[in-house]
């Protein structure tokens, strides 16, 4: 192939600009050290004793962002994944990162089985209605 027809041959489009995959981003990991199963709806919250994540250099522009944008409002998983335009598998490898060092901590939904029966929230109401 002549070296024209190579400058024409680009695995990406020019109006997208340099494409980075996302096993670049997370460094070919699919999950981080200590990565617990997040849940979409898990909520990522900025730990406000945190250094700031720009000036540490083994943060990617993707770790600055997450914090960033929980520093502004606690946000889901999903909501994160939606927000940065990044697949919800990487979102929660970088979450895991920042977890591991302390820029962000999760709450996790509580799950089904341990959620109050509504038979007994019934019972409760009834028996302080017949007070």
């Amino acid at each position: 192939m002549s070296a024209e027809g190579q400058g024409r041959s680009h695995w990406f489009d020019d109006e997208a600009g340099p494409v980075v995959r996302p096993y670049a981003m997370t460094r070919g990991r699919t999950t981080s050290a200590a990565q617990h199963r997040l849940d979409l709806i898990a909520v990522v919250v900025a730990e406000s004793q945190a250094d700031d994540p720009e000036a540490d250099s083994t943060l990617s522009p993707e770790h600055v962002d997450i914090v960033e944008l929980c520093r502004d409002a606690p946000q889901s998983v999903a909501e994160l994944s939606a927000e940065l335009d990044l697949p919800i598998g990487v979102v929660r490898v970088l979450i895991g990162d920042l977890v591991d060092g302390e820029f962000v901590h999760v709450n996790r939904p509580v799950p089904p089985a341990e959620l109050v029966d509504e038979s007994i929230l019934r019972d409760v109401i009834n028996g302080l209605r017949a007070l």
